[in-house]
């Protein structure tokens, strides 16, 4: 397991891809700071960015990934090797390297410019988000062999977490805005990666009005401490969760 998750990593560090993702997010992140006059806009500015930049990346690259490793991965299951430590191998692989090319993009500018409590919360809320979007991919990947159809789920997974979720939850709240919807608003917020995210940075500062109105019953419900730990508890079981179940697709999977 060990010799295949250092290849897998290997590989995907020297891909020019990733390369590009490391350098753009890090232009970026230099760019945001260095225009704004306060470094707490400027991670507020960066904080868009990443809830929508981010889990692009790493669920499009790693569904790609995949499905371009399909012979390799047919020729490792033809050796004594479980398909568990193939398929945790690849998983923690891309993890990894999409985690150190978000650190290296985004995590050392924010350490440079805003090294304090929000900004170190910003960061382990992008890692959690590129961990929680390689482990999507990998079940888009497992549920289709098709590569078309599984890039193609891919983006709509996408696009549901970043726009169609909360285009959802304000017709939900449109039609209901009678009933009260505070523990049904609470509910909502764990489905869903970026909000999730989204809640970890903000609950972070005082501004509740930029929250989204998730966030802001998340924040009057559970207030600073208890919010962040919930958050961090959803994030990871949706780290798990997809994983769990791409993992038990892939071991009955018939290659």
């Amino acid at each position: 397991m060990k010799k295949i998750l250092k290849y897998v990593i290997v590989d995907i560090i020297q891909n020019k891809i990733v390369l590009i993702y490391t350098f753009l997010l890090l232009l970026i992140s230099l760019s945001v700071f260095n225009l704004e006059s306060n470094s707490a806009k400027g991670l507020l500015s960066l904080l868009n960015i990443i809830l929508i930049l981010v889990p692009l990346i790493s669920i499009i690259f790693s569904t790609i990934y995949i499905y371009n490793s399909s012979e390799f991965i047919e020729l490792l299951v033809s050796q004594p090797v479980k398909r568990k430590s193939i398929w945790l191998s690849l998983f923690g692989g891309l993890a990894a390297s999409l985690s150190l090319a978000f650190f290296i993009g985004a995590g050392i500018p924010i350490l440079l410019y805003h090294a304090d409590a929000t900004g170190i919360t910003m960061i382990l809320t992008g890692l959690f988000l590129t961990i929680i979007f390689v482990s999507i991919a990998l079940l888009a990947a497992g549920i289709t062999r098709d590569k078309a159809r599984g890039i193609g789920l891919s983006i709509l997974l996408w696009l549901y977490f970043s726009l169609i979720f909360d285009a959802l939850v304000l017709f939900f709240l449109f039609q209901f805005q009678d009933y009260p919807l505070e523990r049904a608003m609470v509910f909502f917020s764990f489905l869903n990666p970026i909000d999730l995210g989204r809640v970890q940075i903000l609950l972070q500062m005082d501004i509740s009005a930029l929250m989204g109105y998730t966030g802001a019953i998340f924040r009057e419900f559970f207030g600073n401490q208890v919010g962040v730990a919930l958050s961090f508890f959803g994030l990871f079981v949706w780290v798990v969760i997809p994983l769990f179940i791409s993992l038990r697709k892939f071991d009955k999977k018939d290659l």
